[in-house]
């Protein structure tokens, strides 16, 4: 029995003394663990080798399962491919399934092996287990050999008529695979796609959406017979095929429904949501409140006309209903008619905004962004804000979504404002997102609140966010008049402030705001002078010495002693500190030339010899405006007055992120707010709507209005919206326009093939209470002009007794709002629970119904005695995002009260917002075209006590900031013990430098990897970081030094733009060199540029028809200068380099790079 135990490797005594943790076993010395690491190539796997040739199903499941916990871990288990690739043919089903897993993960390395297993995947497609056909077709699509492309159409055919949903759906995934592998198969694939688009099961639809998108997404006809069907059945999708089915349907509906929002004007588009002026300020406060009521209101006055526009309603906006009326005369574009298939896609989206899923919250997001009416896009305010409460890394893209959406539609996010006050726990790009937001949800009514929390910000210990809250100081400043002075004396109260760094952009911002109002506060500018013996930040002194010599005449004594001191220490000064002092020496010398003419000739002669290039050329140029090489009076002398004592603008403060609307919500371009790989621009609406009897097929034909008569006409039907829009909405105060949101009960069924039966039962059961409907609803007006309540308050209970809520979904109303957090959901219990209790539904209808007459009569009898209705109990979907009930998760910075930042005067009632236009670039930040994915050594194992680290550049923006290279460190514990808390110690890093660390690593099993991404920002140098690297093993030193094509990141731009930038960069500024010994025959295109993306992260922008010349841009991380690099074939056998770079150094290092990388590739 000992020998057998001996001789046998899998027997029990030779793993029983080993420790296991559920299936894992001990790595040091598992046969799928590090061990193999110290076994000869020969050897390496042979005990699972042996278990897989067993002739026992138990030993080769065991091997198997160990096999696929390898490649999990991250272990390379290809060498094993032959020894697997045999048990494809193993009767047991178990075995069988973990081999296709297997193969799927490594058919595209070992195609040859692959290959000869062919007959058995074909044999397998008829298998009767239905896991067993979908892997074979898994795999075969997998293998990406062009001859068996026959094959693989064929299964995919075959496997897209299987009976088994499963199936269908891996036939969908394995369309993309087969038509990246070869194009030419499209239009039979298009075909399979149209036969999976068909397809009513929920397993199928997601996928073969997918298929669509990947394949063939512009033949819109495929989606037309299956719009209605998709919408019905998104409910039951999984969450992966929702997000990928609402994506498509957004583009869907730009291509095929007219913009609800047409009928705004220029102004009010950019101050969505706010009844605003077009012309006033960005970030104003409109003269109207903007309370929802109001807003209701004047929104009921004009769907219903002045017929029914009665009350108080008519009163509190009777003069801009007046208006609108007459632009409804004027223009009867006012009177859109939602089409209905777009309420039926707004409508099934509408539940998934309580989707657990983050992904799916975000679609219908940015669904109802893009597609729904302006009045029905504050559904999504509560559900983002309920996201807020996730991980670090969903808050900063939805906050990003938030910060681009509230500069448009401030409105709905306002109610929410505390939501997005900073916690001392936040990152500090979460922290600079919602300070962002909070600027731009200024108003009169919050800017007291707002600026209280501002004041507590300034004392954090995170730099960057107080210099981001001084700006946003400065912002509100601008914006909002009413606080302009309060703001201005806070910031010169920070001037007495103990950091230097807070005193520098106090600075800054105080010179912006006295743009506006230098003349009023010229005491302000005289003690900034004072400042500029203590500040020594570059960017503040530049600023102070730009004050004085525009508002020199307002500080005559100051000014000239101010340029005295400078000249004293000009040689010491930074440059862009040196330019301003030569901008003040020629007002100066213009306005009192008598004391400061020899200090501008001593000045100017410093900078003619100075070692910056810039202060040099400004020199050199400004000298001919005061000093005229001829000496006497010139062209440039005369006019020297209009040109530097001129008028100048105060600049529009703007949010960073108002230039992100350009691009689809959520999506990863809007997140970088650069174009990403592989991004469509969303479409733009078209201006007649196509022809919507495409989409009408047997079972899903085009609703009617829940009420309304076949009789009815489409005029008919907008004046019942506008009566229905009093109905309480899913997540806000009031949901405008919701006449179709509660009409049918289908949305939250089980299953789309039982809602067509339910439909039409509904509207059997309904017809009876619609005879009786136009009684109640006359009685509307009257109680509306008669309660002494809120009208938008009594309208909704009145909307709510009227009976036009079908599916028993709305509640009454409370009489008084609480700012939208209160409020109600258009999918109660009714909606959510089973639909047995039907008939007690139609029962609670008769009776509403019978008893509505003389309810109403009752009310206008005796209208001052009626109580006021009771708050509705709270529905478990009431509770999901009632965001009052739920505790913060981290300390809130609490502001205290009073402070240098509460407004001494009273608000005023608001101004309106104007958002400024945008304004494009020529420089367009694009993706990377090459990205290494080969990790290098930074520390062995053995300097790092068991601790393996390596590293690779990802050229991806970093999320800390965009000025820094992303570095994606892989650690790997080649110890036998495990090793824990991994993280970074002392760091030592040269002047300019800023890192951001990885995240600790809490522990590391044996030959375990893990990874952490590392920010640096380099300033444009290719000086080493040195920072110390801890764990429970010890400490080491690491030094990182990055290849000079790392510190680029690649942009595009024009032809004649390039041209023109590489016209102004000449001189020292242009690096070239001639390499010789290379044949252009000889020399592959591609192989060229590929080679150029190896060594630089630039993108290429054009080349010349003969291709004799190409062309390639980058920008430099840190200082965003341009590095813009051509090749020139001169003959056929010398290719000329040019580089036109800002910084020389940059510039010389990438020519050398370059230089050496074509040569060692391409000379012959």
């Amino acid at each position: 029995m000992q020998q057998n135990a001996a001789s046998n490797p899998f027997s029990v005594a030779a793993y029983g003394d080993r420790p296991q943790i559920g299936l894992d076993v001990e790595f040091g010395a598992d046969p799928a663990s590090g061990a193999a690491f110290f076994q000869s190539d020969g050897r390496k796997h042979d005990d699972l080798k042996q278990m897989l040739d067993s002739n026992k199903d138990g030993l080769k499941l065991e091997a198997m399962k160990r096999i696929i916990g390898m490649i999990a871990r991250g272990r390379d288990a290809s060498d094993l491919f032959p020894a697997v690739v045999k048990n494809v043919v193993s009767k047991n089903i178990e075995v069988k399934k973990l081999v296709y897993v297997y193969l799927v993960r490594y058919a595209e390395e070992q195609q040859d092996l692959a290959l000869l297993s062919i007959s058995t995947f074909q044999r397998a497609l008829k298998d009767p287990n239905q896991l067993i056909r979908a892997s074979a077709l898994r795999v075969l699509s997998s293998i990406r050999v062009s001859m068996i492309v026959p094959i693989v159409m064929l299964a995919i055919r075959d496997s897209a008529a299987d009976l088994s949903a499963y199936v269908r759906k891996t036939a969908a995934h394995a369309i993309p695979k087969l038509y990246s592998l070869d194009a030419e198969q499209k239009d039979e694939l298009v075909t399979v796609i149209e036969k999976l688009l068909s397809d009513r099961t929920t397993l199928v639809v997601g996928s073969a959406v997918m298929a669509f998108d990947e394949v063939c997404p512009e033949r819109v006809d495929l989606i037309h017979k299956n719009y209605r069907k998709l919408c019905n059945l998104l409910v039951d999708v999984d969450e992966w095929g929702q997000v990928i089915i609402i994506n498509m349907l957004t583009r869907y509906a730009r291509t095929q429904f007219v913009d609800p929002n047409a009928d705004e004007e220029p102004g009010q588009n950019e101050a969505l949501d706010a009844d605003a002026p077009p012309n006033e300020r960005f970030y104003d406060e409109s003269s109207n409140s903007s309370s929802d009521a109001n807003a209701t209101s004047e929104d009921e006055a004009t769907a219903t006309g002045t017929a029914t526009a009665k009350g108080k309603a008519k009163a509190k906006s009777s003069n801009n209903n007046s208006n609108n009326n007459d632009k409804d005369n004027e223009n009867s574009s006012n009177n859109y008619h939602i089409d209905l298939d777009h309420r039926l896609l707004l409508r099934q989206t509408k539940p998934l905004l309580q989707s657990r899923n983050a992904s799916v919250v975000m679609a219908v997001a940015q669904l109802y962004h893009h597609v729904a009416p302006r009045n029905e896009v504050q559904l999504i305010a509560k559900a983002l804000i309920r996201l807020l409460r996730s991980h670090k890394e969903v808050q900063s893209v939805v906050l990003n979504c938030i910060a681009s959406m509230s500069g448009r539609r401030k409105v709905i996010f306002e109610p929410h404002l505390k939501s997005f006050f900073v916690r001392t726990s936040d990152p500090t790009h979460i922290k600079l997102l919602k300070l962002d937001i909070l600027t731009n949800l200024a108003s009169a009514s919050s800017i007291s609140l707002i600026l209280r929390e501002f004041q507590t910000y300034i004392s954090s210990n995170d730099r960057p966010f107080v210099a981001a809250t001084i700006q946003a100081i400065g912002r509100c400043a601008a914006s909002i008049k009413a606080v302009t002075e309060t703001c201005l004396s806070g910031l010169v109260h920070l001037l007495s402030n103990h950091d230097e760094h807070v005193v520098a952009e106090s600075v800054v911002v105080i010179k912006k705001l006295l743009q506006s109002k230098a003349a009023e506060h010229y005491e302000i500018i005289t003690q900034m002078a004072k400042l500029i013996d203590y500040i020594n930040v570059a960017a503040a002194r530049a600023a102070i010495i730009w004050l004085i010599g525009e508002y020199n005449e307002k500080v005559p004594l100051i000014a000239p002693d101010v340029l005295r001191k400078m000249a004293k220490s000009f040689v010491d000064e930074q440059d862009v500190v040196k330019l301003q002092v030569l901008n003040l020496g020629v007002k100066l010398y213009l306005t009192n030339p008598a004391q400061t003419s020899l200090l501008c000739q001593y000045v100017f002669t410093l900078a003619r010899y100075d070692t910056n290039y810039d202060v040099r050329d400004r020199a050199r140029f400004l000298r001919q405006f005061i000093f005229p090489a001829s000496g006497g009076t010139t062209v440039l002398t005369e006019h020297a007055r209009q040109v530097f004592l001129a008028a100048k603008p105060a600049p529009v403060p703007e949010s960073k992120y108002r230039d992100s609307n350009i691009y689809q919500l959520g999506s990863l371009s809007h997140y970088l707010n650069m174009q990403a790989t592989g991004y469509k621009e969303l479409p733009a609406f078209p201006v007649v709507a196509p022809d919507a009897s495409v989409r009408n097929i047997a079972g899903y034909m085009q609703e009617k209005l829940p009420g309304e008569s076949p009789a009815r006409s489409k005029s008919s039907s907008a004046k019942g919206a506008g009566k229905e829009a009093r109905e309480k909405g899913f997540l806000s105060e009031s949901e405008k326009s919701s006449a179709y949101t509660e009409s049918s009960g289908s949305s939250s069924d089980s299953s789309s093939d039982s809602s067509s039966g339910s439909d039409s039962e509904q509207e059997d059961q309904i017809k009876p209470a619609q005879d009786k409907t136009p009684k109640a609803a006359s009685a509307a007006p009257k109680l509306i002009d008669e309660t002494s309540g809120n009208s938008t308050d009594a309208a909704a209970g009145a909307s709510s007794a009227t009976g036009h809520n079908l599916n028993n979904n709305a509640v009454a109303d409370s009489g008084t709002s609480d700012s939208g957090e209160s409020s109600l959901y258009s999918g109660s219990d009714g909606d959510s629970s089973d639909s047995g209790s039907d008939s007690e539904q139609q029962q609670q209808q008769q009776q509403q119904q019978k008893h509505k007459p003389k309810d109403s009569a009752e009310q206008k009898q005796q209208p001052s005695s009626q109580p006021e209705p009771q708050p509705p109990a709270k529905s478990s979907l009431d509770l999901l995002l009632d965001l009052d009930d739920i505790p913060p998760i981290g300390p809130v910075m609490t502001p205290s009260l009073g402070g240098f930042l509460t407004p001494g005067t009273p608000m005023m009632p608001g101004q309106a917002t104007l958002q400024p236009q945008q304004a494009r670039n020529r420089i367009e930040l694009v993706g990377p075209s090459h990205t290494e994915f080969k990790h290098k050594e930074l520390l062995n194992k053995v300097s790092g006590h068991g601790l393996q680290l390596s590293y690779r550049f990802t050229r991806a923006p970093h999320l800390y900031s965009s000025a820094m290279c992303s570095i994606e460190l892989q650690f790997q514990n080649r110890s036998d013990q495990e090793l824990t808390s991994i993280r970074m110690g002392q760091q030592q890093l040269p002047p300019g430098m800023l890192l951001s660390e990885f995240a600790p690593i809490a522990q590391l099993q044996p030959q375990q990897l893990a990874s952490g991404i590392l920010g640096v920002d380099f300033n444009d140098t290719t000086h080493a970081i040195d920072f110390e690297l801890i764990s429970s093993g010890g400490s080491a030193r690491v030094q990182l030094k990055p290849p000079v094509g790392e510190l680029v990141r690649s942009v595009q731009i024009g032809e004649s733009c390039h041209r023109e930038e590489r016209a102004k960069l000449r001189g020292m500024n242009e690096h070239q060199c001639e390499l010789r010994g290379m044949q252009r025959d000889q020399v592959d295109l591609l192989a060229l540029k590929q080679k150029v993306y190896e060594c630089l992260n630039v993108a290429h922008t054009y080349s010349s028809p003969a291709e004799q010349l190409h062309c390639f841009a980058g920008q430099t991380l840190s200082s965003k200068s341009l590095v813009l690099l051509t090749l020139q074939w001169q003959t056929d056998d010398a290719l000329t380099l040019l580089v036109n770079c800002e910084k020389m150094v940059i510039g010389s290092m990438v020519l050398n790079e370059l230089r050496n990388a074509l040569q060692l590739s391409f000379a012959i």
